[in-house]
C-alpha cells in the first residue's frame, strides 16, 4: 500500500472511535505548558492556554463518543456515560483532596478555615463559580490556595453533565444533519468570543473594588465581581473551546474521513498541523492573563479576551485534524512514548502539581526557581504514577472492588484501612470545624491589627478637645406652662486637628500595621495596592480632616507595579506642600524576577527630594538586604526581625526615636 493511501472503512465501522494516540500527545503538550506557567509565568507567559487546548479536545472526544454510541445502538445510555466519567475523574480527585486535607491538618492548621469553601466547591464541581463569587482571581497572590486549579475541572465536569442531554436532543432531531449542526456550534463559539470581547474591561482595574474604583467590577448581591476574572473562569464564557471541539467532531470523524476525498491528504494535513503548532506556540509566547500592573491598577491582556481564546481553539483544531488522520505523520509523532506517557497521565499531573507547588512556596504569587520546579516534579511524577496505577486504572477497569475484598480478609490490611479511614475523618472534621483564619501576609496583618485594637484599645485623653460642641436636642428640654422655645441655633464646629503621623502603603506595610497603630501612627496598608490606592486613601484622610498642615506622612508604594513620574505627582498633589509637613517615601525591596519594575521605581523614589523639598527618603531596599524577609523576598511578617527593623526605620525617619525598640 502506497504511503498516504488507505482502504475505505466499511460503513459498520463509521461509528467506531479508534484510539487516537496523537490526542494524548496533544494533552502532554497542554499539561506541560500549564505546569510551566503555574511554576513561573516568566518561563511561558501564555502556558495557561493549555487549559483551552484541553477544553477543545474534551469537546471533540466526548461528542465523537456520543455520536458513535448512538449510531451503534440507536440511543445514548446517559447513566453509563456518567458512570464512566465519574470513574475516570472522581477517584484521583478524591485522593488529591484527601492528601491535601491530611497535609493541612498535620502541617498547616491555620489554613484550614481558609480553604473550607474550596473543598466544598471542589466536591460539587463548582470551584470556578465559587472563586468568582469570593474574588479569588486566577492570578491573585498572597494566599495559600492549594485547590485554585480546580476551576477548569469544574468547567469540564459541568460540560460532561449537561452536554450529553443536549446531544440526545440533537441526535433525535438532527441525526441526518450533524454537519450543519457542527457548523452552527462553531458559529456559537465565535459568538461567545464576540460577547467576551465586548464584555472585557480594558484599562486600569483596581485590585480593590470601591465606589471610586468600579472600573472592571459588577455589583452582584452586594458583592464586587471582577468582570475579567468572571470571563476567564465562567462556564459560559469558557464554553467556546468545548463547543468548538464538539462542532468539529460532527464534521471530522476519523473513520469517516478515510472514506472521503480527504483520505489521501495526510501530508497536506501535516502542514496544517505545523501551522497549528506554530500558531499555538506564538500565542503561548505572546499572551498573558494580565500584566504586571500599572501605576493605578492592573491591566488584563486585551489580546487574550479579544480573540485569544478563539485563536487557541482554532490552532488546536488544526492539530487535531492531522493527529486523527490515519495517513498523517502528526499522530505518530505526537504519539511517541514520552508524550504518550505524559498524555495518559495528564489528568493526574494537573491535579497534583499545583498543591505541591503551593506546599513548596506557600503563596500563589511567588515565582518558582528551576530547583524548586525540579523538586516539585520529583514529587508530582511518582505520585501521579502511583495514583494512575493503583487508583485510577483499577477503578476505571472495575478491578478495585475484588482487590478490596481480598484485602478485607487480611487482618493487617483491615487495621491499616481503619487507621487511614480515621486519619481522613479527623482531617475532614478539622477543616469543617476550623474557625476562619488568615493565611496570606496581608490577611494575617489585618487580623493582627484587629486583635491588637480589641485587646489594647487606644487611650483617649479626656482633656483633649472634642471635634464638636455638644448640643442638647430641642425636643428633650422640659417646658413650663407659658414658656416659649428659643430659636434653634446652628451648632458650632471646632475644626479637627490633623493627625500628626500617618502612613499608607501596600502589603509590606500591612505586615507592620498593628504595631504602628499601637505606636500612634495612623496606618493603612493593603494587598496589591498601586499608586491609585494610595491617592484614594490620601483623599479620604483629607476629607476626614486627618491629613492637613503639619501632618507627617509615610508612603510605601511600588512593590506591585511600575509607578511613573505622573503617579508620584498625583500622590504629592494630595499632600500638604508646606515645609512643616514632612513626607517620607520608602524605597522598595522585591525579588527582581518577580518585580522587574523595582529598580526603576527606586530610581524615581530617590529622585523625589530634588523635585519636592519636603520629601525625605527612607532606604528600605538597602536595609532589607541585610535582613531575613519572607520567602517571596518582599514581605516582613515572617520570623526574622524584619518587621521590627522596618518599624524602627520609619520611627527614625519621622523623628520619633522614642518609639524605636531594640
Amino acid at each position: 500500500m502506497a504511503s498516504g493511501t488507505f482502504n475505505p472503512a466499511p460503513r459498520a465501522e463509521l461509528s467506531r472511535v479508534p484510539y487516537l494516540p496523537g490526542l494524548d500527545g496533544m494533552r502532554a503538550i497542554a499539561v506541560v505548558a500549564v505546569m510551566l506557567y503555574h511554576a513561573n509565568h516568566e518561563w511561558l507567559g501564555g502556558g495557561f492556554l493549555g487549559v483551552e487546548v484541553f477544553f477543545v479536545i474534551s469537546g471533540y472526544l466526548i461528542t465523537l463518543l456520543l455520536i458513535g454510541e448512538h449510531e451503534r445502538s440507536g440511543h445514548v445510555d446517559l447513566k453509563q456515560f456518567w458512570i464512566r466519567r465519574f470513574r475516570r475523574l472522581l477517584p484521583a480527585l478524591a485522593l488529591m483532596l484527601v492528601l491535601v486535607a491530611i497535609y493541612l491538618a498535620a502541617f498547616y492548621p491555620k489554613a484550614r478555615g481558609r480553604v473550607r469553601g474550596d473543598f466544598i466547591s471542589a466536591g460539587l464541581y463548582s470551584s470556578n463559580w465559587y472563586q468568582i463569587f469570593v474574588g479569588q482571581g486566577y492570578s491573585a497572590g498572597e494566599a495559600f490556595v492549594p485547590l485554585r486549579h480546580l476551576w477548569s475541572l469544574a468547567v469540564e465536569e459541568q460540560f460532561y453533565l449537561l452536554w450529553p442531554l443536549v446531544m440526545v436532543l440533537i441526535l433525535r432531531r438532527y441525526r441526518r444533519q450533524l454537519p450543519r449542526v457542527g457548523v452552527r456550534l462553531i458559529g456559537a463559539s465565535v459568538v461567545i468570543a464576540i460577547v467576551v470581547a465586548l464584555l472585557y474591561v480594558p484599562g486600569d482595574v483596581s485590585s480593590v473594588c470601591s465606589p471610586e474604583a468600579m472600573n472592571g467590577y459588577w455589583k452582584l448581591f452586594g458583592r464586587c465581581i471582577s468582570v475579567n476574572d468572571a470571563l476567564y473562569l465562567g462556564s459560559f464564557s469558557r464554553a467556546g473551546g468545548l463547543l468548538l471541539g464538539a462542532g468539529f467532531a460532527m464534521l471530522w470523524r476519523p473513520m469517516a474521513i478515510v472514506r472521503g476525498p480527504l483520505r489521501n491528504k495526510g501530508r497536506q494535513l501535516d502542514i496544517v498541523a505545523v501551522v497549528g503548532l506554530a500558531l499555538l506556540a506564538l500565542l503561548m509566547l505572546r499572551l498573558t492573563v494580565q500584566g504586571s500592573g500599572t501605576s493605578f491598577g492592573v491591566q488584563f491582556d486585551a489580546g487574550l479576551f479579544r480573540g485569544g481564546f478563539l485563536l487557541t481553539g482554532v490552532a488546536t483544531l488544526l492539530i487535531i485534524a492531522a493527529a486523527t488522520h490515519s495517513g498523517a505523520t502528526t499522530g505518530r509523532i505526537l504519539g511517541n512514548k514520552v508524550f504518550l506517557w505524559i498524555g495518559t497521565r495528564s489528568y493526574g499531573l494537573y491535579l497534583y502539581h499545583w498543591p505541591i507547588y503551593q506546599i513548596i512556596r506557600k503563596s500563589a504569587g511567588v515565582l518558582m526557581s528551576p530547583w524548586q520546579f525540579l523538586l516539585a516534579m520529583l514529587i508530582a511524577v511518582p505520585l501521579t504514577e502511583a495514583s494512575y496505577r493503583l487508583v485510577e486504572t483499577p477503578i476505571r477497569k472495575g478491578r478495585m472492588m475484588p482487590w478490596l475484598r481480598s484485602l478485607s480478609l487480611q487482618r493487617a490490611s483491615m487495621a491499616a484501612g481503619a487507621m487511614v479511614t480515621a486519619l481522613v475523618a479527623i482531617s475532614a472534621f478539622s477543616i469543617l470545624r476550623a474557625d476562619n483564619r488568615c493565611v496570606g501576609d496581608v490577611e494575617c496583618s489585618l487580623e493582627a491589627a484587629a486583635q491588637s485594637l480589641a485587646t489594647d484599645p487606644p487611650v483617649v485623653d479626656s482633656a483633649a478637645p472634642t471635634d464638636t460642641l455638644a448640643v442638647v436636642p430641642e425636643s428633650t428640654l422640659p417646658l413650663t406652662p407659658g414658656e416659649t422655645v428659643a430659636p434653634v441655633t446652628t451648632p458650632t464646629t471646632v475644626p479637627k486637628a490633623p493627625t500628626a503621623f500617618l502612613a499608607v502603603g501596600d502589603s509590606v506595610m500591612a505586615g507592620a500595621q498593628p504595631y504602628m497603630i499601637e505606636a500612634g501612627v495612623m496606618t493603612n496598608g493593603a494587598e496589591n495596592r498601586q499608586a491609585s490606592g494610595v491617592v484614594k486613601v490620601l483623599q479620604e484622610w483629607r476629607a476626614s480632616g486627618d491629613l492637613g498642615q503639619g501632618s507627617t506622612v509615610v508612603v510605601h508604594v511600588g512593590t506591585n507595579g511600575e509607578v511613573d513620574d505622573a503617579a508620584f505627582a498625583r500622590i504629592m498633589a494630595e499632600l500638604p506642600p508646606d515645609q512643616n509637613s514632612l513626607v517620607v517615601f520608602l524605597t522598595i525591596k522585591a525579588d527582581p524576577a518577580a518585580a522587574p519594575w523595582a529598580a526603576g521605581n527606586n530610581t524615581r523614589i530617590r529622585a523625589l527630594p530634588t523635585l519636592y523639598p519636603n520629601v525625605q527618603i527612607a532606604d528600605w531596599e538597602t536595609l532589607a538586604a541585610t535582613l531575613e524577609l519572607c520567602p517571596d523576598g518582599a514581605h516582613i511578617s515572617c520570623p526574622g526581625g524584619a518587621n521590627k527593623a522596618y518599624r524602627n526605620m520609619i520611627y527614625t525617619a519621622i523623628n520619633r526615636p522614642d518609639l524605636v525598640k531594640p
